[in-house]
C-alpha cells in the first residue's frame, strides 16, 4: 500500500475518514529536534473544517503525540501522531456502495478490495487524511528553521480570480484570526475579500469550484536534492500530487516556459557578493532547481485542485443492482472549494520532501 512519503524522513498515514481515528507515524526525525508545540496547534488550526463557508464537520483535531517525543525534542524514535474523530455523520452516505458518487474513487476502491472498502466519506482516500501529513511535517518546523529553510503558502486562485504572487505580499506577519484572510488562507486582503464573495454564491448554487496554491521555498542552498527521480520537482510533484483533488503542478514560470524561447527562459548566472546567483531570483521567475537541485534561487510551486466532487446538486450516475442510471443527491457537510484548507497541506508536503532531501545529502544537522 502506498501510504507512505519519504525516505531519510519517513511519514506513513493511517486511519479512514469515518473510523476511529486518523493520524501518523514519522521516522528518521534526528534526535534532539525541537518540537515547537504552538506552532503544531498552529498548523492545524489552519487546516480543520468548520470554518464559516467551508465544511462544517466539526473536530477538536487535538493532536496526541504517543511516542518519541520527550520534554520537547524528538528522541530519534518513531513519533506516532493521532487525532480522534468524534463528528462523522455515516448515514449520509447510506448510498454506498450501490450508487457510486460521480468525481470520487468509490467504484475503483470496490473493484480493488473486492466489496472490503470502508467508502464512508471516502475511507482511506479521504482528505481527513492530511491531518497526518500536517502534524508530521510540523514536527520537522524546528530542523528546517534552525538551517534557514522557509516555506511559506497561500490560496493563489479561485476559478478565474488571482491573488497577487508571495512575492509581492507580506509574508513575515501573520492575519488576524478573526479576518478573511486568515480564514481562507490567503495573504492578498483585496483578493481574499474577492474569494469569499465568490465562493458563498458557488455554494448557494449548490456547486464547487476549482483552485489553486502558491507555495514559496526559500533558503536551500544550492545542490540539494538527488539525480533523476529524487530531484526536488520530481520529489515534489509526487508528493504534492497525492493530495486528494490535486490535478497540476507548476515550478517556476511553469506552463508559461511551453510558449517561451530558450533566449527568454534561460536565467543567467551572477556574483551576488561572493556568492552564484539567477537573475530573476527575487520575484521567484528563476528556476529553484536544475538537474533536479537546488540552485540557490527560491523554488515557486502552484498547485491546481479541481472542484470538490461532493455537490448538494442533484446528478445523475449509475445505480449498481439494476444496471440503471438514477439520480443522486449527496448530502453530508462539504467544502465547495478545496483551496482554503489545503493550504497548510501543501507547505507539509513542501517540508517533509525538502527535510528529506536535506537528510539524503547530508545538508541538514540538529544541533
Amino acid at each position: 500500500m502506498g501510504m507512505r512519503l519519504g525516505d531519510s524522513v519517513r511519514v506513513t498515514l493511517f486511519g479512514e475518514s469515518h473510523g476511529r481515528c486518523v493520524g501518523a507515524l514519522v521516522e528518521g526525525i534526528p534526535s534532539g529536534t525541537e518540537i515547537d508545540l504552538d506552532a503544531l496547534n498552529e498548523d492545524i488550526a489552519r487546516r480543520k473544517p468548520g470554518r464559516k463557508g467551508l465544511s462544517r464537520r466539526t473536530e477538536s483535531d487535538e493532536c496526541e503525540i504517543l511516542t518519541g517525543v520527550h520534554e520537547g525534542k524528538a528522541t530519534g524514535w518513531p513519533i506516532l501522531l493521532l487525532t480522534w474523530n468524534s463528528d462523522a455523520k455515516s448515514k449520509d452516505y447510506g448510498f454506498l456502495p450501490d450508487q457510486p458518487r460521480p468525481g470520487h474513487a468509490d467504484l475503483p476502491e470496490m473493484v480493488r478490495s473486492q466489496g472490503a472498502a470502508d467508502l464512508r466519506g471516502g475511507g482511506s482516500q479521504s482528505a481527513r487524511l492530511t491531518y497526518g501529513l500536517v502534524t508530521a511535517a510540523s514536527q520537522l518546523r524546528g530542523l528546517l528553521n534552525q538551517a534557514g529553510w522557509h516555506v511559506d503558502a497561500h490560496l493563489h486562485s479561485v476559478g478565474e480570480l488571482q491573488a497577487r504572487p508571495l512575492f509581492e505580499l507580506d509574508i513575515d506577519s501573520e492575519p488576524p484570526d478573526d479576518s478573511t484572510m486568515a480564514r481562507l488562507n490567503c495573504r492578498d486582503p483585496k483578493a481574499a475579500e474577492s474569494f469569499s464573495n465568490f465562493i458563498e454564491e458557488v455554494r448557494m448554487d449548490q456547486d464547487s469550484i476549482g483552485s489553486s496554491i502558491e507555495c514559496i521555498i526559500e533558503g536551500l542552498p544550492i545542490g540539494v536534492g538527488e539525480p533523476w527521480f529524487d530531484g526536488l520537482e520530481p520529489a515534489l510533484a509526487r508528493g504534492m500530487m497525492a493530495i486528494p483533488g490535486a490535478r497540476a503542478v507548476e515550478f517556476s514560470r511553469g506552463v508559461q516556459a511551453s510558449r517561451m524561447r530558450g533566449s527568454e527562459h534561460n536565467d543567467s548566472w551572477y556574483l551576488e557578493g561572493d556568492e552564484p546567483e539567477l537573475e530573476g531570483s527575487e520575484s521567484a521567475q528563476a528556476d529553484g532547481a536544475l538537474g533536479g537541485r537546488s540552485t540557490g534561487s527560491p523554488i515557486r510551486v502552484v498547485v491546481h485542485f479541481k472542484p470538490p466532487s461532493s455537490i448538494s446538486r442533484e446528478q445523475s450516475t449509475l445505480h449498481l443492482p439494476s444496471g440503471e442510471q438514477r439520480p443522486l443527491q449527496v448530502g453530508g457537510r462539504h467544502d465547495p472549494v478545496l483551496g482554503p484548507r489545503a493550504v497548510p497541506v501543501v507547505e507539509a508536503i513542501a517540508r517533509l520532501v525538502v527535510a528529506d532531501l536535506g537528510m539524503m545529502g547530508g545538508f541538514l544537522h540538529p544541533e
